[in-house]
């Protein structure tokens, strides 16, 4: 049986749930990414795109780019929330998924032909069921693997479906220019380019030993990847690795009350999400980033694994404490890794060695805050240090 992989993907998807929401957004260049000129563009329509503007770019650029632009911040929730309604959708046109980001997903559709048709036919269908459930429009790829099928999803967007089959798998992938190779950054073009390789093709040409010399042991994957071939598996389901949220300021600060106001909003966040899934961690990591980009981390092991937002906030300061002050910050950042699932809650202990009775009390306490939230909104309730 031929394998056959198909790669989903949103169309501008932040930026498309807001004109889905906000109908006089409907064909104006949306920039989703805050309203300050201190964050990156999270998302840009595609009347927006028209003008240069792409995700990751300073707002500050986005505006002079795009002056006319309407700039909306991110909404992470309601995005979480129609990309569970996306993800229902094509379950049901396959067994095997692996959900790569909040809008894209790869599928394993192996030998569906008796069930939904020609692989092309099930695209088309999945296309056709997600814009009538959502009114959100997807990109489709379907190839003989991910690669290629990651690849042929972003040829014709938005709203489109590409086919590379199985017999045209090599010659498809010889002809690709090498900047759009997965995993090719801008430094390993520049080292390929001067080897004589623009397109993914002409790795073949090079000796084997020239081109690990150049660029690792990932010229292997791109000698596979020459020849249309890519081995990895749709992988139905990746326990996160680490929970994290930031914040860049309006105005760099290191004033320390603006700091551990902000630790506070992160632990917040970071807490919800971890006893949303039902997670555990056991690292907490603080994330600083100066007024002239330098990256400071820390991290903290604690004693058990934890879901308190409090545990977290706690450990938090006990990191800031470490770091020099002397310096303002653009941007903070918590985090907790070493994530663990069905960790036994109650044998918890804080970072302090506080009593059982406190851990026990702030967990009922941040249970109710969380049901609270779930019910009235986020805003529905909050704690007296971020009023």
């Amino acid at each position: 049986m031929e394998r056959i992989v198909l790669h989903m993907d949103m169309d501008a998807f932040y930026a498309s749930v807001e004109q889905l929401d906000r109908q006089e957004l409907k064909g104006k260049p949306v920039i989703v990414g805050g309203t300050s000129n201190r964050g990156v563009v999270s998302a840009a329509s595609y009347e927006a795109r028209k003008f240069g503007v792409r995700s990751a770019m300073p707002i500050y650029e986005a505006r002079k780019r795009c002056p006319g632009g309407v700039f909306v911040p991110v909404r992470m929730g309601r995005y979480q929330e129609v990309s569970r309604e996306v993800m229902h959708i094509i379950e049901r046109y396959s067994p095997v998924i692996e959900q790569v980001s909040i809008d894209e997903a790869y599928m394993d559709i192996s030998g569906l032909d008796r069930l939904f048709g020609s692989p092309e036919k099930l695209g088309r269908t999945m296309k056709e069921e997600v814009r009538d459930r959502t009114s959100l429009s997807c990109s489709v790829g379907i190839a003989p693997n991910k690669f290629l099928a990651k690849i042929a999803s972003e040829l014709r967007k938005p709203d489109g479906l590409t086919v590379i089959r199985h017999a045209e798998a090599e010659s498809f992938a010889a002809r690709l220019p090498i900047e759009r190779v997965p995993g090719v950054g801008r430094k390993t073009v520049d080292r390929l380019k001067e080897m004589g390789v623009s397109q993914l093709g002409h790795v073949k040409d090079i000796p084997e030993k020239l081109l690990l010399r150049a660029v690792g042991k990932f010229g292997w994957t791109l000698l596979s990847f020459s020849r249309g071939e890519d081995d990895s598996p749709v992988v139905p389901y990746s326990e996160a690795k680490s929970i994290s949220s930031e914040e860049t300021f309006d105005e760099n600060t290191n004033d320390l009350m603006v700091l551990h106001r902000e630790l506070l909003l992160q632990a917040e966040t970071v807490g919800r999400r971890l006893r949303g899934k039902g997670l555990s961690g056991s690292t907490v990591t603080l994330k600083l980033k100066r007024a002239d980009f330098v990256l400071i981390t820390r991290s903290l092991g604690l004693q058990r694994p934890t879901e308190s937002s409090n545990t977290i906030y706690e450990a938090g300061l006990r990191l800031l404490e470490e770091v020099d002050l002397s310096a303002k910050f653009r941007l903070i950042g918590l985090g907790v890794s070493r994530l663990a699932r069905g960790v036994e809650r109650q044998a918890q202990l804080s970072l302090f060695q506080d009593d059982h009775v406190r851990e026990t009390s702030w967990k009922s306490v941040e249970k109710a805050m969380d049901d609270i939230k779930r019910r009235f909104g986020k805003d529905a309730i909050k704690r007296g240090g971020l009023l």
